[in-house]
């Protein structure tokens, strides 16, 4: 019995130290499929190359169509994945580097993959064909019946031909708005604001004839800069005939108001927000390109002021007036560059005023925070906060394009002046490297707080409002497989 008893207990101490080990191993050892999918799986393979085709190339229109109209690379990848989802094509996968796209599906070993490209040729802002792109998209992935893709596509070329909302002068005007509201942000005289407002439209003028000729964007920015800086000398010559239409300093604004108007603090904010997404290769291309697009600006400013002192005019275009001590002022420019951004991205006029208020109470947040948060970002994000959750609930409740309402809420606080300001620095000599840089990071870090802000306010309000599953599962696989 002696002898049973201890084999007994050594079997049972034996269950006990497997069933410890057990224990221990569940506790650390992964159980579950993986959180992190490598590879998307090739389960495609019932696919026909013509259905295939027929796909990708509907894919890849609505992915030019988004990226030439103003949509981010996230969103535009999100949005396509979502369309191939609704056809039937799992495994899809799409790249963007900043003026292409490539859409690719992987057929399983007996079929030939399909990859196709398309270079972005045209880059603009409308936010109609855009929202109607989005429509599109609405119908098709919520369709009870599967949708034939070349209906689809033919849908598609529909909403590509349809005229603008509006003529070509109404652009300008609303540029003229634009210019005139940063202005007004700056508390100028009436005289000031009237010739913002009439520089920004000649501008316009030069430069769309200048495109029409096939310029590069480079000479075009130069063109536009030798105008706007050209009206500003013209108010400081009239002061040798005793005429003193505005104060010293006011021409100044007008060049400032050039430099919002020409947008390229925008592309800035756009890089940022590409780089917060994870698309490292486009977020470079658009910096690369605001610092040309900015060099452009700096070499016609430079050359319109040594061409005046040289005929006898004596114009001093300085590169920081300070932000204005009056938040009514500001609020109202706000307002009044949210209708001329309206406008100029052909967002249909009704919308307009949804947009003025907007700008207006994210001005505000910016005024009251940054007394409290004076750290290059840290007021722009919070702003960008604000922004990003009005943005997404005038969304749900009017159907404009997300990315319109955030832009125009934080137009007015785009770093376009502080990059400006760099590269002059930069422009004036090795002297100026060290404060040029410092002013490079600090529109940097205010074009990445306001990315992150827009961000992280629209996804807060995704979570509090809720937002329909098949766009969630596009969102995650983009983040997935960039």
């Amino acid at each position: 019995m002696s002898d049973q008893g201890s084999k007994r207990q050594r079997q049972l101490r034996a269950r006990l130290g497997v069933s410890l080990k057990g224990l221990a191993g569940g506790m650390v050892r992964g159980m579950g499929v993986p959180t992190q999918r490598i590879a998307l799986p090739g389960s495609d393979d019932a696919v026909s190359q013509r259905h295939a085709r027929s796909v990708i190339e509907l894919c890849l229109r609505v992915g030019e169509t988004m990226i030439a109209t103003g949509a981010s690379a996230a969103d535009t990848v999100a949005q396509v994945l979502r369309l191939s989802s609704s056809f039937g094509i799992t495994g899809m996968h799409v790249d963007i580097h900043f003026s292409s796209i490539t859409v690719s599906v992987h057929r399983g070993l007996d079929e030939d993959p399909i990859s196709v490209m398309r270079v972005v040729k045209v880059r603009t802002t409308d936010y109609t064909r855009l929202r109607d792109v989005y429509r599109l998209m609405d119908e098709i992935t919520s369709a009870t019946d599967p949708v034939d893709p070349d209906l689809a596509r033919q849908h598609l070329s529909e909403i590509l031909q349809q005229p603008h909302p509006y003529r070509r002068w109404v652009v300008s005007a609303g540029k003229a708005i634009l210019a005139a509201g940063v202005v007004v942000m700056y508390d100028a005289s009436f005289v000031v604001i009237v010739a913002a407002a009439i520089s920004a439209v000649i501008a316009d003028i030069v430069t769309r004839r200048l495109e029409k000729w096939g310029i590069s964007a480079f000479f075009v920015q130069m063109a536009a800069a030798f105008v706007i800086t050209g009206i500003a000398g013209l108010l400081y010559w009239t002061r040798t005939f005793g005429f003193a239409l505005t104060s010293e300093v006011q021409p100044t604004v007008i060049v400032i108001s050039g430099i919002m108007l020409l947008l390229s603090g925008i592309g800035l904010t756009a890089a940022a927000r590409d780089a917060i997404d994870g698309y490292y290769i486009t977020a470079s291309s658009r910096g690369l390109e605001v610092i040309m697009m900015t060099l452009g600006l700096a070499v016609g400013i430079s050359l319109t002021i040594g061409l005046a002192l040289r005929i006898g005019i004596p114009i001093d275009v300085g590169t920081s007036l300070g932000r204005t001590d009056n938040i009514w002022a500001g609020m109202v420019g706000a307002g009044l560059i949210g209708i001329g951004f309206t406008l100029t991205s052909y967002v249909r006029m009704i919308i307009a005023p949804i947009m003025a208020i907007l700008a207006a109470i994210v001005f505000a947040v910016f005024f009251i925070v940054n007394p409290l948060m004076p750290d290059p970002g840290l007021a722009p994000g919070v702003a960008g906060i604000v922004a990003g959750v009005l943005s997404y609930l005038v969304y749900r409740w009017i159907m404009v394009p997300e990315a319109a309402l955030t832009m125009a809420g934080i137009i007015g606080l785009i770093p376009g002046l502080t990059v400006y300001r760099g590269l002059y620095t930069l422009m004036d000599g090795p002297q100026g490297i060290v404060a040029a840089l410092g002013e490079l990071f600090v529109a940097l870090a205010v074009g990445i707080g306001l990315a992150a802000g827009t961000t992280i306010g629209g996804h807060l309000a995704r979570r509090s409002f809720g937002l329909d599953r098949a766009a969630e599962i596009s969102l995650r696989r983009a983040r997935r497989t960039r």
